[in-house]
C-alpha cells in the first residue's frame, strides 16, 4: 500500500514541485482540501523553522498524517535580508497578488546600483503522529533583476536570475529547477527521511 503524506498547503505550485521531486518514491502526496482537512495555522514565528513546525505539526495533528510543511522566503543583501519571513506578505497593497509584491521589491531597490545579489531558503519539516520532526533547508543564490522572464514559477521567480546559466528562475525547464532552487534542495535533502519513514512503516 502506498504511503500517503499530507503537504501543509494550499498552494497548487508547491505541490507540483513536490510530486515532480518526489515522484519515484512511491508516496501519495495531497493537499488538505483533498481530505477535507481545513485549518489555518498563523505563521507569527520568528524563523522559518518554527513557521514550518508550526504547520507541519497542526496539520499532522488535525490528519493524523505524517505531513510535511515548509516555509520560505527571499533574501536580498541591501534589504538586510528582506522580505525574508514576509515574502508573502511583502506589498502595502491589500490582497496584492504576485506581482503586486514584485512590483513593491523592484521600487524598494531601485534606489540601490545593480547588482542586487539575494538567495531562496527554504526550510522543510516533516512531522509524524507519533510525533518525531525532521528538518531539512536548502538555499539557492542568485540576483534580483528588474525585467521580468520567463512564465515558468510562480512568485518572485521571474526576477530571481542565475547569472551563471543566464536564465531565470521561472526560464528554467521543471526538471532543471527542481535540482536548483531553493525548495527543490530541501526537498532532496529530505529524501532520505521520507525514505527511512517509508521502510519503517513497511510501505515502501
Amino acid at each position: 500500500m502506498m504511503k500517503t503524506l499530507l503537504i501543509a498547503s494550499t498552494n497548487p505550485g508547491k505541490l507540483k514541485e513536490m510530486r515532480d521531486i518526489l515522484q519515484d518514491l512511491r508516496i501519495n502526496l495531497v493537499m488538505p482540501s483533498d481530505i477535507g482537512v481545513n485549518l489555518h495555522v498563523k505563521e507569527d514565528g520568528l524563523t522559518y523553522l518554527e513557521n514550518a513546525g508550526k504547520k507541519a505539526k497542526a496539520y499532522c495533528e488535525a490528519s493524523g498524517l505524517p505531513t510535511l510543511a515548509d516555509d520560505s522566503g527571499l533574501e536580498v543583501d541591501l534589504l538586510g535580508g528582506e522580505p525574508g519571513l514576509f515574502s508573502a506578505r511583502y506589498s502595502p497593497k491589500s490582497g496584492a497578488t504576485d506581482a503586486d509584491r514584485r512590483r513593491f521589491l523592484l521600487e524598494k531597490l531601485a534606489q540601490f546600483p545593480h547588482p542586487w545579489y539575494a538567495h531562496f531558503h527554504c526550510t522543510v519539516v516533516i512531522a509524524t503522529p507519533s510525533g518525531e520532526t525532521f528538518q531539512h533547508s536548502g538555499n539557492c543564490y542568485g540576483q534580483i533583476i528588474a525585467e521580468e522572464r520567463g512564465i515558468n514559477g510562480f512568485g518572485y521567480d521571474p526576477i530571481f536570475y542565475f547569472s551563471e546559466l543566464g536564465k531565470t528562475m521561472a526560464e528554467l525547464a521543471d526538471e532543471e529547477k527542481n535540482q536548483l532552487s531553493h525548495r527543490g534542495l530541501a526537498l532532496l535533502a529530505a529524501r532520505p527521511t521520507l525514505s527511512q519513514l517509508l521502510l519503517a512503516d513497511g510501505t515502501a
